[in-house]
């Protein structure tokens, strides 16, 4: 097989006036397919920088038989920046089908599978993803954060006060207690290098929403992301999520809560314009405090779906990013 396009390594280069912005979105789950079916209303230059930790379900068991990086987030990044075609929307069905059945192949996605299988027959994870992409049309591309699957560890304080280590993205992610720190495993692993020149070569970085402890700090505690994330010229947003999880990791968290985690753990990363839903601040008066302190512009905007249910509108939450890239509303520092 030969290298489809994108392969290839380009050279990192400023957007032109008026061209269609450059944005790497990171994160992992529904999280990221969310702001991906947002901002593909806004653009086709869209790479997705995913997260390689997953542990459980289908991705977690071919992981471990196999070796292979974690395939269900890219599965799901790849799905959301389908061709908005017959053609594309068969595909994406057809990669997020799951077996079910009483043998091995139960709860197995079929995209998880052929992802898999490229990865076998190229010897490339970069070049097997560029293949799916391509027979999805997608628009954009998508990139694991690093090479080699990782694994993240959460120091997690107990009612009783004692703080215990919990190993592994399902157990973390699933954790009710105050998470008071997390890590990667091993701490020394690489970035994938088409996703480090991606943030070098972006306009805009999109981080969130999602599960925060193990979708979105992850690439702040990579350190090829993250010191890219200090290199770039890029301008960040982030997108705050809309609902805490019932039971999960963000259990408890406001708004605000969520913004002095992503400090605590990269307190040199420049934040230039933060999202939130008004219908998910608690204290908007202390939610732009917060924002000030870390000399980020605030918008409050509507972005869920009108149901009620804690889900974004891709074309609300595209029509928001597109005034943050704009500039046209606040007072957003174009030139940080």
């Amino acid at each position: 097989m030969s290298t489809p396009p994108g392969r290839e390594r380009r050279p990192v280069t400023r957007a032109r006036a008026g061209a269609a912005p450059r944005v790497v979105a990171l994160g992992g789950g529904h999280g990221l397919s969310s702001s991906l079916s947002a901002l593909r209303l806004m653009t086709d230059h869209i790479t997705a920088v995913v997260t390689v930790a997953d542990d459980g379900g289908s991705s977690g068991r071919l992981r471990d038989e196999l070796g292979v990086l974690p395939p269900g987030d890219l599965r799901m990044a790849l799905a959301a920046l389908c061709d908005d075609t017959d053609w594309g929307r068969t595909w994406r069905d057809v990669l997020q089908h799951r077996f079910s059945s009483s043998g091995d192949l139960d709860r197995h996605a079929v995209g998880n599978l052929l992802i898999v299988a490229l990865w076998e027959l190229l010897g490339d994870p970069v070049a097997g993803l560029d293949w799916v992409g391509r027979l999805l049309g997608a628009r954009g591309r998508v990139l694991p954060m690093s090479d080699v699957p990782l694994s993240i560890e959460a120091d997690v304080r107990r009612p009783d006060g004692s703080v215990d280590v919990v190993r592994g993205q399902a157990a973390v992610a699933l954790t009710t207690d105050a998470i008071e720190h997390v890590r990667l495993v091993p701490d020394g692993a690489g970035a994938c290098s088409e996703a480090v020149d991606a943030v070098l070569d972006a306009d805009w970085v999109v981080l969130g929403p999602g599960s925060w402890y193990t979708s979105v700090l992850p690439h702040l505690l990579l350190p090829g992301l993250r010191e890219a994330l200090h290199e770039t010229t890029a301008r960040t947003i982030v997108t705050l999520n809309l609902a805490p999880e019932e039971h999960g990791e963000t259990a408890g968290m406001h708004a605000e809560d969520y913004l002095e985690v992503l400090h605590a753990h990269a307190p040199d990363l420049r934040v230039h314009a933060v999202l939130a839903d008004p219908a998910a601040v608690d204290d908007v008066a202390g939610l732009a405090r917060r924002c000030e302190s870390l000399g980020s512009a605030l918008l409050l905007r509507q972005v869920g779906r009108g149901d009620g249910t804690p889900m974004h509108d891709p074309l609300r939450l595209a029509a928001a990013y597109r005034d943050v890239v704009d500039g046209t509303w606040g007072d957003v520092d174009r030139s940080r």
